[in-house]
């Protein structure tokens, strides 16, 4: 019997198998990553405190026609009471998105919804210039979904612990299943 591991990963996509070997600095290099994108989400949230009051309608009303959701987010913008909910919702869910990634604590929830404000702020920025669709926040989008997928959490993170954690003689995600998709 052999103690070396292998890092083996695969998945099935459209009927297509996917197999891969990682290196063995792979676990490092998703913590630097889950740390980093943690941080620059943790210090653009710290930033929006800092200089509080933060006012996202600007942001939104100026969004270009060329944008799919530019008349949304004027929409979004002319609405006083939607704003004051959206000018606490931004600032305060980036602080948290960061400190749960640094952290490793909820990590596939904290994540994904990082994905999601990039993905606003992608839409938002949108030229319609082809050479404008790689920007930083579609690369960001899917640096947070690829620390959600290997569920990063659980390598020097806070959600081995929480998984393991029991709850009447069970393992947490044991007795709530559900809980795989938040975690890790």
């Amino acid at each position: 019997m052999s103690t070396k591991t292998t890092n083996e990963f695969g998945g099935e996509i459209g009927g297509v198998t996917l197999l891969g070997k990682a290196h063995s600095l792979s676990a490092l290099f998703i913590v630097l990553l889950r740390a980093t994108i943690g941080g620059m989400i943790l210090f653009a949230g710290l930033g929006k405190v800092s200089q509080w009051p933060f006012d996202a309608a600007g942001y939104l009303a100026n969004v270009g026609s060329a944008s799919p959701v530019s008349g949304l987010y004027a929409a979004m913008a002319s609405n006083a009471a939607l704003m004051e909910i959206v000018n606490v919702i931004v600032p305060v869910t980036q602080v948290l998105i960061g400190v749960a990634l640094i952290a490793g604590a909820f990590v596939r929830l904290a994540a994904l919804g990082g994905a999601m404000q990039m993905t606003l702020f992608y839409l938002g920025g949108w030229s319609g210039d082809a050479l404008a669709l790689f920007d930083s926040t579609l690369v960001y989008a899917i640096v947070f979904l690829t620390v959600a997928a290997f569920g990063a959490g659980r390598v020097l993170g806070l959600d081995a612990y929480i998984e393991r954690f029991e709850v009447g003689g069970q393992a947490l995600v044991e007795k709530f299943p559900a809980l795989r998709y938040v975690l890790g």
